[in-house]
């Protein structure tokens, strides 16, 4: 898990068999990225991945260009250029942790997770740090055994069947679509876990969990409902926004922060 170290923040990962530890920090104005392996490759794989997570690469000019005067998001474009979503290192931690943040709440799933990485992740070779699970990891698990961690037994019985499928390569994570599909076959995976997985995991910006919280009370008081927004209402509001309807949300969220 991504963690904070002195005025940087610390990560382990892994690529294939080779272990990654992989440091940032903000200086001079830029973020750096500092990568410890036995593998050259490993190494270069595991700041990419950090670098991902991050958003350092993510460009939104484009984005910015064209919604700065929305009178929705542009005060956000305009106040804090600079704003880009966190995503996930790995696709399939996007995965496994928006099953277990369904209908949970933040907090509490946080605690569910933390326990998941400390009983099932793979611990480093320094002792300090541990990575989350792999799915290959999680799919020779039992739901019994993730039930211990907290985690509810729909929801262990769904982690397990997909760590299954993505480990046997039947849904391949670099393959958005299709894999969507195929995890949607899965019982209590919907439409918001699939979401997450896209923004978080796979880095699409037209993704939007409509399903969220976050998004259900925001478009019942800005659309003057009365009420929490539906699925069908959210999606309706952010519509106009395109293939940048996920971005559209993160900022439209942090208007409160303005």
């Amino acid at each position: 898990m991504l963690l904070r170290r002195g005025d940087g923040l610390i990560r382990l990962l892994h690529v294939g068999d080779d272990e990654v530890i992989v440091r940032a920090r903000e200086s001079g104005g830029a973020v750096r990225f500092l990568a410890e392996s036995a593998s050259r490759d490993a190494a270069a794989e595991g700041v990419e991945r950090m670098r991902f997570a991050l958003g350092v690469d993510h460009d939104l000019s484009e984005f910015h260009a064209r919604f700065r005067s929305d009178p929705l998001i542009g005060p956000v474009i305009r106040v804090r250029p600079w704003l880009r979503p966190r995503r996930r290192a790995e696709p399939f931690e996007a995965l496994a942790w928006a099953i277990c943040e369904q209908l949970i709440e933040s907090r509490r799933a946080a605690q569910v997770q933390r326990r998941i990485v400390l009983r099932h992740g793979r611990r480093g070779a320094c002792g300090t740090l541990v990575a989350p699970p792999s799915a290959a990891r999680l799919a020779g698990r039992s739901p019994a055994e993730l039930d211990a961690c907290g985690l509810a037994p729909k929801r262990s019985v769904a982690l397990v069947a997909a760590a299954r499928e993505v480990a046997s390569g039947r849904a391949d994570l670099r393959r958005h679509e299709s894999s969507w599909r195929r995890l949607r076959a899965i019982p209590n995976i919907g439409s918001w876990t699939i979401e997450m997985l896209a923004f978080e995991g796979q880095g699409r910006d037209d993704q939007l969990p409509a399903l969220d919280l976050d998004y259900v009370d925001l478009v019942g008081r800005l659309a003057g409902l009365g009420r929490r927004a539906t699925e069908d209402e959210v999606r309706a509001f952010f519509a106009p926004y395109e293939e940048y309807a996920g971005l559209a949300g993160i900022y439209a969220i942090n208007r409160r922060y303005l």
